[in-house]
C-alpha cells in the first residue's frame, strides 16, 4: 500500500512540473490537461493516505475549480442555460440532497426537545453571522451586484453534513450539531428568503434579478426539503406499523399521479394556484421516491453505502459546472472574491463561536456551533442560484466558498481533536457514515 502511495503522489507531482513546464515552451493544451491530470492524480493519492483522508472531498473540489477554469467544457455536456444543462443541474442538486438526507434520521429532530436552549442559541447564531457578515463583506470588496448578492446568499443557507463530519473529526457535540442541521435545513424556507428579499434587495437594484419571497421558499421546498424528505421517508419505513406505512404509500400513489396529471394537461390550475400545486406534486413525488428508494433498499442494502459518496461526486461536479459558467466572473474578481469567501468563512467559526460561548453554551458545545456557523450548505445556495437563472454569478460564491471551508474545516478539526475539552462530554450519539459527504 505505501508503494501505492508514494507511486500516486509521485504520478501526481510530475504531472504537474508537466504542466509548468509545457506553460513555460507555450505548449497549450498540453499544460492545462497535465494540470488536471496532476491535480486528479493528486485528490486519489490523498484518500489513500489515512492521516490526510479528511482532504479528500477538498483535494476533488480544489480539482474540479481549477479543471472548470482552465477547461470549462468538461463541466458543460450541453450548452449553459440549454432545457438539457438546467435538467443536469436539478437532478445533480437533488441527488447530492437526498445523499445527505439519507446521512440523517428522524431521531435526530428529537434533539430539540432534549436541549432546546443550545439548539436555540445555535440556530440563532447560524441565521444571524453569516447573512449579515455575507452582505458586509460583499459591500467592503466591492463585488459586483450579483455575486455580491451571491455572497447574502451563501450566508442566508443552512449548514450541511459537512459541519457534521467536522464535528465528528474534532470531538465536539456531535448530537447538537446533527440537531441544528437537521433544525436549521427545515428553517430555510423561511429565513433564507427573508434574509435574501432583507439584505440581498438593495445590492440587486438595478438589475435583471427577481427576488421574490415566494419563489425562493418553493425553490428551497423542491431542491432542499423535497429530496430531504424523501430520505426521511425511508428512514421513517424502517420502523413504521401497518397504519403509517399504508398512509404513506397512499401518498405515494398520489405522489405518481398528481405530477402525472399536471404533465398530461389534464390537470390545469390557474395562475394563483399554479405555485401552490406545483410545490404538492414536487412533495408527493418526493414521497413516492421514498418509498422507491425504500424498496430498493431492501432488496440491494449495498444502496444505502453508496449514498454519501454520490453526494459527494455529484457537489463536486455541480461546482464544476458553477465555476465554468461564471469563469469570466472569476477571472475578473477572482482574488477579491476568495478573500471574501475566506474571511466570510473564518469569521463565522470565529463569531460562532465566541458568541455561543457569551450565551452562555460550554466550550464542546461553542465547537459545535462554530462549525454549524462557519460551514454553509453550498448545495442549497447552487440550487436558489439555478432556480433564479444566475448559476454564473449568484452561485460563483458558494463555489468558492466550499472549497476554502473544506480546507479550513479539517484543519479547525484536527486542532480541535488535539486540544481536547478536559471535563466537558457530549451526547453519545451514531458516528456520522464512513465517507459522509461534505456538502
Amino acid at each position: 500500500m505505501r508503494k501505492l502511495q508514494t507511486a500516486g503522489l509521485a504520478a501526481a507531482l510530475i504531472a504537474v512540473l508537466v504542466a509548468v513546464a509545457a506553460y513555460a515552451m507555450g505548449q497549450a493544451p498540453l499544460d492545462r490537461y497535465a494540470l488536471v491530470s496532476g491535480l486528479v492524480l493528486l485528490a486519489l493519492g490523498v484518500g489513500t493516505i489515512g492521516s490526510l483522508r479528511t482532504l479528500t472531498f477538498t483535494a476533488w473540489v480544489v480539482a474540479a475549480v481549477v479543471a472548470a477554469v482552465v477547461t470549462p467544457a468538461i463541466f458543460q455536456p450541453f450548452p449553459p442555460g440549454s432545457a438539457s444543462y438546467k435538467l443536469l443541474l436539478l437532478l445533480l442538486i437533488q441527488a447530492v440532497m437526498f445523499g445527505m438526507g439519507t446521512q440523517m434520521g428522524l431521531r435526530d429532530f428529537a434533539g430539540v426537545a432534549r436541549s432546546p436552549a443550545p439548539v436555540g442559541i445555535g440556530l440563532l447564531c447560524q441565521f444571524s453571522i453569516m447573512p449579515l457578515l455575507g452582505y458586509t463583506l460583499a459591500v467592503v470588496f466591492r463585488l459586483p451586484a450579483e455575486i455580491a448578492a451571491g455572497m447574502v446568499l451563501i450566508g442566508s443557507c443552512s449548514s450541511g453534513l459537512a459541519s457534521n463530519v467536522m464535528a465528528y473529526i474534532g470531538g465536539a457535540n456531535l448530537a447538537l450539531s446533527i440537531t441544528l442541521t437537521a433544525v436549521a435545513t427545515l428553517l430555510a424556507p423561511v429565513v433564507t428568503p427573508f434574509w435574501m428579499t432583507t439584505l440581498a434587495s438593495s445590492l440587486l437594484e438595478g438589475t435583471t434579478v427577481d427576488l421574490s419571497f415566494l419563489s425562493m421558499m418553493a425553490g428551497i421546498v423542491k431542491i432542499v426539503l423535497v429530496p430531504t424528505g424523501a430520505a426521511l421517508v425511508h428512514d421513517y419505513l424502517l420502523n413504521a406499523g401497518r397504519a403509517g406505512r399504508g398512509v404513506v404509500y397512499a401518498l405515494a400513489a398520489a405522489g405518481v399521479a398528481v405530477p402525472a396529471l399536471l404533465i398530461g394537461g389534464v390537470v390545469q390550475p390557474s395562475s394563483d394556484t399554479r405555485l401552490l400545486v406545483e410545490v404538492t406534486a414536487w412533495v408527493l413525488g418526493g414521497v413516492a421516491f421514498g418509498v422507491a428508494y425504500h424498496a430498493a433498499v431492501t432488496a440491494l442494502p449495498l444502496i444505502a453505502r453508496a449514498m454519501p459518496a454520490v453526494a459527494m461526486a455529484g457537489i463536486v461536479y455541480v461546482t464544476g459546472m458553477t465555476t465554468a459558467e461564471g469563469r469570466e466572473h472569476l477571472m475578473t474578481v477572482g482574488v477579491a472574491l476568495v478573500a471574501a469567501a475566506a474571511l466570510h468563512n473564518l469569521l463565522g467559526f470565529v463569531l460562532g463561536y465566541w458568541m455561543s460561548r457569551g450565551l452562555g453554551m460550554d466550550r464542546q458545545s461553542a465547537r459545535t456551533v462554530a462549525f454549524e456557523v462557519g460551514m454553509q450548505n453550498g448545495g442549497m445556495a447552487t440550487g436558489l442560484a439555478v432556480e433564479m437563472g444566475k448559476l454564473g454569478t449568484l452561485g460563483l460564491p458558494a463555489a468558492i466558498f466550499i472549497a476554502w471551508m473544506n480546507i479550513s474545516g479539517s484543519l479547525l478539526a484536527t486542532f480541535w481533536r488535539r486540544r481536547p475539552v478536559d471535563g466537558e462530554h457530549a451526547a453519545s450519539v451514531r458516528s456520522p457514515a464512513d465517507g459522509a459527504s461534505p456538502k
